[in-house]
């Protein structure tokens, strides 16, 4: 038997290694935020489909029964436009706020959020998806419940469109308060419980007319990102209405919104870590 060097073979033992030992494989580019979201969000919907229904008669018959009971106290004027308005996105606050919060609470407690961690998608897309995903669904109930107290109080259909823009400013700015309460929350009763409460003081301090609360009140209720939709929406129903305070309303829903769902991504980033 003979042995051959591997000098004289073709490429030497230098070109085996080279063949068989490539260097370390590059990491692939980082997922970009848009299409992780949307991603995202489409799983959340699928996930949540089986649920629209029961999710959309609850939100929709509170809010239409809060409407009618507040008919009986109310009869026209800017009073009933707070009633219709605060009834309208009180349907955005209950998913929002209570099924959103209970959502993230029970995902941190359940040990869901390690699946979400090792997913190469950014922190912002998984909060961003879920909260367009649930505030999806509030889209036909506070329609519903807009024409309803409209026709309830004989209001004006005319400017309705507002809802395209106060819908998202607003459900984004709720979203991320009910996101930040679950996951900031230690235990999911305590998520829950939060929701509820977020829920209920947009209820009270929405749908009331302002002039009838204390002066205490009202500062509380300036505090309530809802309260700005809430105002823009109602400001639409007179015959000449001021669009430049109705815009500044939609920017203070849009400016709460965008810090409220960066504290929401701060909140998922402590909460997947730990």
């Amino acid at each position: 038997m003979s042995v051959v060097p591997a000098e004289v073979l073709p490429g030497g033992a230098r070109a085996a290694q080279e063949t068989t030992a490539p260097g370390a494989a590059e990491l692939g580019p980082p997922a970009r935020l848009w299409p992780s979201l949307v991603a995202v969000y489409r799983a959340q919907l699928s996930r949540a489909r089986v649920a629209r229904i029961p999710l959309l008669f609850v939100a929709t018959f509170q809010s239409v029964g809060i409407t009618v009971m507040m008919r009986g106290v109310v009869d026209s004027g800017p009073e009933a436009q707070s009633v219709v308005a605060g009834s309208s996105v009180l349907v955005v606050a209950y998913v929002a706020l209570n099924l959103l919060s209970q959502y993230f609470g029970q995902l941190r407690a359940s040990g869901g959020l390690d699946h979400y961690a090792t997913l190469p998608v950014p922190p912002a897309a998984v909060v961003l998806g879920a909260a367009a995903a649930y505030a999806s669904f509030t889209v036909p109930g506070t329609l519903v419940t807009a024409v309803f107290g409209c026709a309830l109080f004989g209001l004006p259909l005319t400017n309705l469109w507002i809802l395209v823009a106060v819908i998202p400013l607003a459900g984004a700015a709720l979203a991320g308060l009910g996101a930040a309460c679950g996951l900031l929350a230690p235990r999911p009763e305590l998520a829950t419980l939060l929701g509820q409460l977020g829920m209920s003081a947009a209820l009270l301090l929405g749908v009331l007319p302002a002039d009838r609360m204390p002066q205490i009140i009202r500062l509380a209720r300036d505090l309530l990102p809802s309260t700005y939709g809430v105002e823009a929406y109602a400001r639409t129903f007179g015959a000449d209405p001021d669009w430049a305070v109705v815009l500044v309303d939609l920017g203070v829903c849009a400016g709460v919104g965008v810090a409220s769902l960066a504290v929401a991504t701060w909140a998922y980033r402590r909460a997947a870590v730990r």
